[in-house]
């Protein structure tokens, strides 16, 4: 059963790959990502670190049409899902990538990238995970090489013992921090999109944190 899944999947991308890209790639990306979608290489790129179904990157493009977007996702069943909706929305600045975040800084140039988004990452909750958190310092120091100086990190959570030791982490790398609030939804701002997780964990009763990281 997992077999025909994953091939029905890998046969289904291939409908896509005019704005999904599923092939293997590396540092011969860098520095090149806006021409990817025009001729307008002055175009602001963001990059959403884990696309998950689409929800946000394909609200959030269609709200902004002005400005490039990149997804990164690992799970093809999941980018399948994204895919079908940049198409549904006809969404022309969107790309996605079927990539390990680990190795996020080998695939775009110094100052490539204006602003980062990370929406409900895994917590990683057991201590000796901590390194695999998202806003670990050591993803900090990958995420200054590729975002333009006075970039941002856009990050929303559930999971409050995340937010609070993503904090930390911001402090230690001497980061500036705004826009902070533990509970988003309370006096929700227009312009926030709500992610799939975002309505899930909401309606449970969790509330929801938020920030912005300038680097």
């Amino acid at each position: 059963m997992r077999i025909r899944r994953k091939s029905n999947t890998e046969k289904n991308l291939q409908n896509f790959t005019d704005f999904v890209i599923v092939e293997e790639i590396g540092e011969e990306r860098q520095g090149t990502w806006r021409k990817f979608f025009s001729d307008d290489l002055t175009r602001e790129l963001y990059v959403e670190l884990g696309t998950g179904k689409g929800d946000f990157i394909t609200e959030f493009a269609a709200r902004n049409p002005d400005k490039n977007f990149i997804g990164l996702e690992m799970e093809r069943e999941v980018v399948l899902k994204a895919a079908r909706k940049i198409q549904e929305k006809n969404l022309k600045n969107v790309r996605l990538v079927i990539f390990d975040i680990n190795n996020v800084d080998k695939i775009f140039a110094r100052g490539e990238v204006d602003r980062l988004f990370i929406n409900f990452c895994d917590p990683w909750p057991k201590k000796k995970h901590a390194k695999r958190r998202l806003t670990y310092v050591s993803f900090l120091d990958k995420y200054k090489k590729i975002l333009k100086s006075g970039g941002e990190i856009h990050f929303k959570t559930d999971n409050r013992g995340l937010f609070d030791f993503s904090l930390e982490q911001f402090a230690e790398k001497n980061l500036a921090v705004s826009e902070l609030t533990f509970d988003l939804h309370e006096n929700e701002p227009a312009e926030n999109i709500r992610t799939e997780y975002e309505n899930k964990f909401s309606a449970q009763g969790f509330k929801i944190n938020r920030c912005v990281v300038k680097f």
